[in-house]
């Protein structure tokens, strides 16, 4: 699969078949994400790989919408340094996370990012220390056979609205989704 096919097609995957992955499929997703590029070479994260049905539930219950870590064959959770400290370090973070999703896609595995919100309660569950922090997490698995779509409320902002050539374009709507 190409990069761009991959980019295409990958969507978020939340439902998964109650089936194992491979140790090799599981290095082949870490080690993507160990190879992300980062701002000065910083490679500011750890990655806590988890696959203790245990371990997933408790995981899946710091997040409001990461039900979906609990039936996951994988979860990574991705440790940073206080991303208060330097605006690269969530930034790094996410492209980390991207590898990993990619890489997964392209070996037929699915993913899904979840925020974590209870933080202290994910430290004392993964053990990570004081100084090290949680944000996000990612499922990974088999996606199940038949995942349909919900009706979005918009697709895709087309290219035009999006793209400015060389400086703002005024006639074009300032779109900000956290305006009301």
């Amino acid at each position: 699969m190409n990069v761009y096919h991959a980019i295409r097609t990958k969507r978020a995957i939340r439902k998964f078949q109650d089936k194992p992955l491979p140790e090799e499929t599981v290095r082949a997703i870490l080690n993507a994400g160990r190879l992300a590029q980062s701002s000065k070479n910083m490679q500011p994260w750890h990655f806590i790989a988890i696959q203790n049905e245990d371990t997933l539930k408790a995981l899946s219950e710091c997040g409001q919408f990461a039900g979906h870590i609990a039936a996951a064959a994988l979860a990574v959770a991705i440790i940073t340094p206080d991303p208060g400290l330097r605006f690269n370090v969530m930034f790094d973070a996410g492209q980390a996370a991207a590898y990993m999703q990619l890489a997964a896609w392209e070996l037929g595995v699915g993913s899904c990012l979840a925020t974590i919100y209870e933080r202290d309660r994910a430290r004392q569950l993964l053990g990570f220390p004081d100084n090290m922090h949680i944000r996000i997490a990612i499922s990974f698995g088999y996606p199940t056979a038949h995942q349909p779509r919900p009706p979005r409320k918009s697709g895709r902002r087309s290219f035009d609205e999006v793209v400015h050539w060389e400086h703002w374009q005024p006639e074009k709507p300032a779109h900000n989704p956290f305006e009301g």
